[in-house]
Formats: structure tokens, sequence, C-alpha cells
């Protein structure tokens, strides 16, 4: 440790962002940067505990504690201190493909779980990673490194999101020659259009990385579904294995009276379509302009959807969110290490304050009802309050309130209420085995489908869950598909 007096001398500091009624009138990211002094200052606050929590990717509580690809965060965090930046980038490396997306858009569980965040604010530790990488594509010195030899297998990756990404890049490394299928007309999946513009630049960080791949020879297929443009017994007859990281994509629906309205539409819709504009330079097809937004959904989805809003000028916005509002500090059944569970605005919650005067969320809140107008379209809300009940056994369920009834003025609502599972064609083309949540079954660190050859990664195995999580499970498909192939593994 460089400075074992470093969490007693300095403050956690971030950086500061841009003010949200300045930012929302464009589209750019909204993190300014620190100095390189002050960045070291936060490198030095980490005390490099014998016991560091901060790295261990546990689940507790059914949520990540610690990092789940197992960054070397106490090593990396020292060598920021004193300087060594080239040093922290390899170590970086070592454990994170793509540290400038999950420094952008990582909820840092590592944080949660910082042994510091016991008696003091915790370390900086997503800014600290995201300021590693970001560095070094200043100083250019990322530069594409690919492999010595090629191995003459060739593997298909379907679907280009962050698990991917991670999958694609790991066997490339291996040698093998990587084709990557993506159904969108853009690669990076979620990345490029499931996450906003102002939350992750498409051109200057997703671009770059990809450019940066395919220096290194992977191969990137747009506007092509397997299972539809692609037959999916192809990927067995024109490859050696394949890898499937498609995502669950199917979102949860809200099946009550008008959903069928003309405006009512769900999150990835919108957020697609408001991102494939933005590229395009042309007028999005689904558009908060001049309308009374509603977002159904409470998440990071629900977050987009409302900073989305404000940037096409919308005329108000609000949240729905059916869990209660969160403590301000850790509940009794809330204990480190594990995600504190606490009140907190996102940017998207910030900006709709600064615009309309307080927080647009309104919790343990139902929708029962849309209503239309004459022509078919949603004009109407119907909500109803609830309170939360927890029986004996720990089953919880939410008691309407009566007399709580609310009519909302809408004219365009987005369901932002997560996802179900993965998509049916591709897999049941290929026979794959499902687990009782539609998944593919296929047993985390084997990673093998129930089809020889097969394997499957991220949110397509594991369901819905954080970036960070696809990155861990792309990079162990990678490994366990290059033994597969060449009968033993040099991937970590």
């Amino acid at each position: 440790m460089g400075k074992p007096t470093g969490f007693m001398e300095f403050k956690r500091e971030i950086p500061v962002d841009r003010e949200p009624l300045e930012r929302i009138k464009d589209w750019n990211e909204f993190h300014e940067h620190m100095s390189t002094e002050d960045r070291q200052s936060q490198g030095a606050r980490c005390m490099d505990c014998g016991t560091p929590f901060c790295h261990t990717g546990m689940l507790l509580s059914g949520m990540a504690s610690g990092c789940p690809i197992n960054n070397l965060i106490p090593e990396w965090n020292d060598l920021v201190y004193k300087g060594l930046w080239q040093d922290a980038l390899e170590r970086l490396l070592k454990t994170n493909n793509f540290p400038e997306f999950t420094g952008r858009v990582c909820p840092a569980p590592c944080e949660g779980s910082c042994v510091l965040g016991l008696i003091e604010p915790p370390v900086t530790i997503k800014n600290n990673e995201c300021s590693i990488i970001d560095r070094a594509f200043e100083e250019n010195r990322m530069v594409p490194a690919p492999p010595k030899n090629r191995t003459g297998k060739k593997v298909a990756v379907v679907g280009s999101g962050p698990a991917g990404l991670s999958c694609a890049a790991q066997l490339n490394k291996a040698g093998h020659s990587v084709t990557v299928f993506e159904r969108a007309d853009r690669v990076g999946g979620l990345l490029m259009y499931g996450i906003p513009n102002m939350k992750l630049d498409k051109k200057e960080v997703v671009l770059r990385r990809i450019k940066l791949m395919e220096a290194e020879g992977v191969e990137f297929k747009t506007s092509v579904d397997v299972g539809k443009d692609f037959p999916a017994e192809n990927l067995l007859k024109d490859f050696d294995a394949a890898v499937l990281c498609c995502g669950s994509t199917k979102p949860r629906d809200l099946a009550i009276d008008g959903r069928s309205l003309n405006g009512v539409h769900f999150a990835m819709e919108y957020l697609t379509a408001s991102t494939k504009a933005l590229l395009d330079g042309t007028e999005p097809e689904i558009s908060a302009e001049g309308k009374n937004v509603i977002v159904i959904g409470g998440g990071d989805t629900g977050t987009d959807c409302v900073g989305t809003a404000l940037r096409q000028k919308c005329k108000s916005v609000v949240q729905l969110e059916i869990m209660p509002k969160p403590p301000l500090e850790r509940a009794n059944d809330n204990p480190w290490p594990e995600w504190p569970k606490v009140y907190k605005m996102d940017y998207g919650q910030e900006e709709a304050a600064a615009v309309q005067g307080e927080d647009p969320r309104q919790y343990c809140t139902m929708t029962s009802k849309f209503l239309g107008d004459d022509n078919g379209n949603v004009k109407e809300a119907h909500t109803v309050q609830g309170e939360w009940i927890t029986f004996e056994d720990g089953r919880k369920t939410l008691k309407v309130i009566p007399g709580t009834e609310k009519i909302y003025e809408v004219d365009l609502v987005l369901l932002a209420m997560g996802f179900i599972g993965p998509e049916d064609v591709l897999l049941e083309s290929l026979g794959v085995e499902r687990d009782g949540r539609t998944n593919a079954k296929a047993e985390y660190g084997k990673f093998a489908t129930s089809v020889p050859g097969v394997f499957a990664a991220g949110d397509m195995r594991r369901g819905q869950s954080l970036v960070v999580w696809a990155i861990n499970e792309g990079r162990a498909a990678a490994r366990e598909c290059d033994r597969y192939l060449m009968g033993e593994t040099v991937l970590p």
C-alpha cells in the first residue's frame, strides 16, 4: 500500500457532472474529468486490505457483492496513486476486456463492498477504472494486438452485446478465427442501442473498441438474424463451435386494459429508436417531444427513458415504481458487504427534479388501466397506491390502499419492467434445452448447452443481469469453448 494514511487524508471525490439543466440540451456524456493529481489522491484512499471484498464477485441475497470479473482493484488503485498508469492498465486488462464500458455503466458493486465503506465513503473504484482506460486511449497506448498464430479453428459468436464481445475478444486472443453475428444494423447490442448516448458514447467509446477488435482480426456481420436470415444449423456446418450470447430480450409486459392503445411501448423500442435516430441524423420513430410521459419501472432502463424523454423536450415525465422507497441508510437486513439498497437519485431523476422540481418517481404504485381517445391513442393512466405486506413465511404482496386512485394525463407510456428470458427462434432451431426460466440451460463454469459444440453465456444463460456479469460469462465461456476445441486452454 503506497499511502497507509490516504483514507484519512483525502475525502472521497467523484468527477463533477455537468449541470442537469445544461446537459439535457444535448446527447453528450455528462461526466467531467478530474485532474491527474486528484485522481491519484483518490487511488491513495484504497487501503489494500488484507482481506479485500471489492473484487470477490460473490452473490449475497441475490445481488452482486464485489466485482464479478474479479478486477485486481487494490493493485491498480495503488499504481494509480504512484502514477504508474501503464502498469495500472496492464493489471486492469488482465480481468476486464472493456473497462471503458464498465467504468461508465456499471453500478459498481465493488464500491458497495469496499471495506473503507464501513467507516467512511468508499473508494472511487469505478471512476479510477474509467480514468485508467480513458488515459490509455488518449495517449494512444491501446493499439491492436492480433494473435501471433492462428489455430485454424472457426468460432461463431451470436450476439454482440457485452457477453458476445468479451467472448469474441478472448477467443480471438487464443488464435481462433471469430465471426460475430449481430441482427441490428450496428455492432454492440445493449451497449449500442439499449444504453443512451449520454451515458455511453457510441462513436467515441463503443465504436472505438469495435474498430480495435476488427484490427485484431474479429469479423463482424451486422443485420444478420441467426435463425431467420442465417439458418441456425449452419452454425455447426460452417464453424467448429458456436457461442450464443443473444441476451434476455423478451420484455415483461403489462396485461391491463388499454395495453394495445397507440402510444404504449416497451422501453427498448423507444431507446433503440432514439439512439438510432441520433446516429442516423433522422427523427425518431417514437418521440416524447411535447408529450406527457409515464415510465413504468424504476430500474436503470426506466432512468434511461426519463433522461431520453427530457432531452426530447417532453412536456412532463412521471416514473412509476411498484417497490417502496428505499431508506436513506442501510437497513438491518441489508448489511455490508451486500449491495446497499438505499435511496439515491440517478442522472435521469436528477434531471427531472431540476426541470420539474421533484424526483419523478412515485413509489408503491400500480397501474390499473389505460384509457384512450377516439383515435385509439392513450390519454389516461389510472393508478392506485399499495402497501407491501410480509407474511410469516417471507412471502410479500402489495395490498391496495382504498381511496388512493389517481388519474394521469399521458401521451406516451414506456414499459420498463425488465425482461423474462431469451427469444425462442434460435434456441428452438438448434434444439437447445431450456431451464425453468426459459434460459439456455448450461452449467455455470462449463457453459456447454445440450447441443455438442454450442455454448451459451450472458443474460441468455443467467437471465437479466449486469453488464459486468455478461463480461464475466463471455470470458469464461470463451475459455471453455477453447478447451473444447483444443483439449486444453490458454485462456484465464
